[in-house]
């Protein structure tokens, strides 16, 4: 059932990948405000996106945290041919590069990491200190990121969304991870609180989205995401991890070589805050016209 919940988390971070993309075109033009809503290709993204995120849920009820959340990396290398096909060109050398690195990355950590998936068990007084954690990095990423502005500014924010996305992945492993075939105990405080970190996330990740560079937004939540979702699921929910020297540098390596193809990825990725060389024509993505200068 690991391995099943691997395959069904890859398949959602291809859905999730594309629809972020989208909502990212709408959040540079109208900015992250409730006149998003009035975007059909906003909503598009967020369907397809939400897809992607509900089979990603279905994974972490079939496998531990710290096997399926590394896999959401996945999306980066999955955005790479979007982005190139969104913006008409080809691959660069060093995007099929850092793809190579995350997917070889991402390989080594699934086989290394130990697949042993037990009953996640979360107590009351972990989860409020959880929630209380990331409910503190929020707070500081974003009040640093008011004074900063450009690159520097989106990184900060998307520590901060990062945080939480890893948060609700964490509760939604609890729930789904320990429902047992007793739907009794989704009547637990933790399934309310899924609904409201999720919304949660999406606003702090819109806003991120917003300053306008997608490319490091998106790749700073997907590292913080996984590295938060597998400390919690080490920590609090006593998932394994390699202890083995034999294992656990390689598998240190293979994070390694992960997260640089992610920042590779992230850097390489068109910079939608920037206006195009020729701003009197308009872009067409997927049959919807976008203004060429990025609000």
């Amino acid at each position: 059932m690991t391995w099943v919940g691997v395959a069904i988390a890859l398949v959602g971070a291809l859905g999730y990948a594309l629809g972020a993309a989208l909502q990212q075109f709408e959040a540079v033009s109208e900015g992250a405000t409730l006149a998003l809503v009035r975007r059909p290709r906003w909503w598009i993204g967020g369907v397809i996106g939400f897809t992607g995120a509900s089979l990603h849920a279905v994974a972490l009820s079939l496998a531990p945290l710290v096997v399926v959340q590394p896999v959401s990396v996945a999306t980066l290398v999955f955005a790479v041919p979007l982005a190139a096909t969104l913006h008409g060109r080809r691959p660069r050398r060093a995007e099929i590069a850092g793809s190579i690195a995350v997917a070889v990355g991402l390989l080594g950590l699934m086989l290394l990491v130990p697949a042993h998936n037990v009953t996640p068990v979360l107590s009351d007084a972990h989860a409020l200190e959880l929630i209380g954690c990331v409910a503190l990095v929020v707070a500081v990423t974003f009040t640093a990121a008011r004074r900063l502005k450009g690159p520097a500014k989106a990184l900060l924010m998307a520590v901060g969304a990062g945080a939480v996305t890893a948060t609700v992945s964490t509760f939604v492993r609890v729930v789904g991870g320990g429902l047992q075939g007793d739907l009794g105990h989704l009547l637990h405080w933790f399934t309310l609180a899924i609904p409201v970190l999720l919304v949660c996330a999406v606003v702090l990740l819109q806003k991120s989205y917003a300053v306008g560079y997608f490319g490091i937004a998106y790749a700073g939540v997907q590292v913080v995401d996984p590295i938060t979702s597998v400390t919690a699921g080490a920590v609090l929910l006593g998932e394994s991890l390699p202890t083995e020297a034999g294992k656990a540098v390689p598998a240190l390596l293979a994070a390694g070589l992960l997260i640089a193809g992610t920042v590779t990825l992230g850097r390489l990725t068109p910079d939608q805050s920037k206006p195009a060389a020729v701003p009197a024509e308009p872009d067409r993505i997927g049959g919807s016209v976008v203004a060429s200068e990025a609000a």
